[in-house]
């Protein structure tokens, strides 16, 4: 025991928050490249190869359910992972959620299609979708806490935003991959092969990934608790959360719901509008939201330095009031099917997600203790991900083809942003919340995570 504490002790001395952010942020861009490739790939590929159909949106609204099992799997990873996290650790939780969804995606790449092996094809996609989901529910909470719980309050939303770049990063990997393979090949052979070599790149991500995991040390919160634990039976970590934390936990997923709506009607419903109901070449599509995600990456630190300044409620507040109003304004600018246009829309979606990835982080971190944080954050973040993320790619092709506009999705968007902004205005501040000090099981009455207006 003390050898062991000797070496954890031993590693420590030679990491840091900017090297510790820095593993985390390769891992989830890693896991996310891998997630927003499959998704990417629903709206060009999977409609066509996997789900065939007369009605090309028929096609598509099958790919994009298959995407949807993903988010639906997120909860079980969250809750079997961050069982795992709480009770083993964050950091050997986190190299064993990127093993799984390396192991999928690489999976995927050699995938026969509909047209070789019949009704099997997409079966086998949406065990490989499932795997994915499971992983992806378990790395967001980890990623955030080994940040979050190696520092202090004065700058926690800075260090713990890192890992947020992870969505814009992979996302920007995994449309510029796309991109250029199918700029590079014509489309028959982009069908038939040139898509596969985007999944077939993961494998090399994940092992760059797994070094950089493997190198940092586990949080000192998480061994000081492990530390003064008693030998016996202990309880689960998802029980604890779910019946302790349960108003935080919906109050969190709620804080997210403009965000993860908002962030998969910029980044990836955007391309299916403007190839398929706008009739642009696919490259718009594409380009739009490359920029869009390289604007994001320094927008999202610099919201988190405001948020460590005047607070996690005013940014929330903001973006949730511009969630609202960008909703109608986006569909605009996408209606007038100029390219300049589409980018300025996917540009000023992506920044209001900034603003609200800037604050995820450490406000969730501050709202639990260490003995069940890794499993309440992680509930909270992919609980939003199903009601929200996973539905709106669906309910905005439903809207569309119920109604023949733009501005009907816009709707259902500020909706989202409206209960977003409901649940900024009941939370409270947690910027000065010292995580070591949140008590365990049960919230006291005068626990600042604990105080819900």
């Amino acid at each position: 025991m003390a050898t062991a504490r000797q070496n954890s002790s031993s590693r420590r001395t030679h990491t840091s928050l900017p090297v510790i952010a820095g593993s985390s942020l390769a891992g989830t861009a890693v896991e996310w490249y891998d997630f927003f490739l499959y998704g990417t790939a629903a709206a060009l590929v999977f409609n066509k190869l996997f789900f065939p159909a007369e009605d090309p949106m028929v096609g598509t609204l099958l790919a994009f359910a298959t995407y949807a099992v993903g988010f639906i799997a997120r909860p079980l990873g969250a809750a079997i992972l961050g069982h795992y996290g709480d009770v083993k650790g964050r950091r050997a939780t986190l190299i064993a959620s990127l093993m799984l969804m390396g192991v999928s995606t690489f999976l995927i790449a050699f995938l026969p299609s509909y047209e070789s092996i019949g009704v099997a094809a997409p079966i086998i996609l949406v065990v490989l979708r499932l795997v994915q989901g499971v992983a992806l529910g378990g790395e967001w909470g980890g990623a955030v806490l080994l940040v979050s719980e190696h520092g202090d309050s004065t700058r926690r939303a800075f260090w713990s935003a890192w890992p947020n770049l992870g969505p814009p990063l992979g996302n920007l990997l995994a449309a510029g991959v796309l991109a250029i393979l199918s700029g590079i090949l014509p489309e028959d052979a982009f069908l038939a092969w040139g898509w596969r070599v985007a999944f077939g790149l993961s494998a090399l991500l994940v092992v760059i990934g797994l070094v950089l995991r493997l190198y940092v040390a586990e949080t000192p919160l998480f061994e000081q608790k492990r530390e003064k634990a008693v030998d016996g039976p202990k309880p689960m970590p998802l029980g604890l959360a779910v019946r302790g934390y349960w108003r935080q936990i919906l109050l969190a997923a709620f804080t997210r719901f403009g965000e993860n709506a908002g962030f998969y009607i910029f980044s990836l419903f955007v391309i299916t509008y403007v190839t398929q109901i706008q009739g642009m070449d696919r490259a718009t599509g594409l380009n739009a939201v490359m920029v869009g995600m390289v604007v994001a990456l320094p927008a999202i630190p610099l919201f988190a330095i405001l948020a460590d300044r005047i607070g996690r409620r005013p940014v929330y507040i903001g973006a949730s009031i511009a969630t609202i109003g960008w909703a109608f304004a986006f569909f605009a600018l996408l209606d007038t099917r100029n390219p300049a246009a589409v980018i300025a829309a996917v540009v000023g979606g992506l920044l209001i997600f900034s603003a609200y990835s800037a604050v995820i982080g450490a406000f969730f971190s501050e709202l639990f203790p260490t003995e069940v944080r890794y499993s309440g954050v992680s509930l909270a973040y992919n609980l939003a991900s199903v009601l929200a993320g996973s539905l709106a790619p669906i309910i905005a092709i439903a809207l569309y083809s119920a109604f023949g506009t733009g501005y009907a999705i816009g709707v259902y968007l500020a909706v989202m942003g409206a209960i977003s902004l409901g649940a900024s205005l009941l939370a409270t501040e947690t910027r000065s919340v010292d995580l070591a000090e949140i008590g365990a099981a049960e919230p006291a009455q005068g626990d600042p995570a604990a105080r819900v207006r």
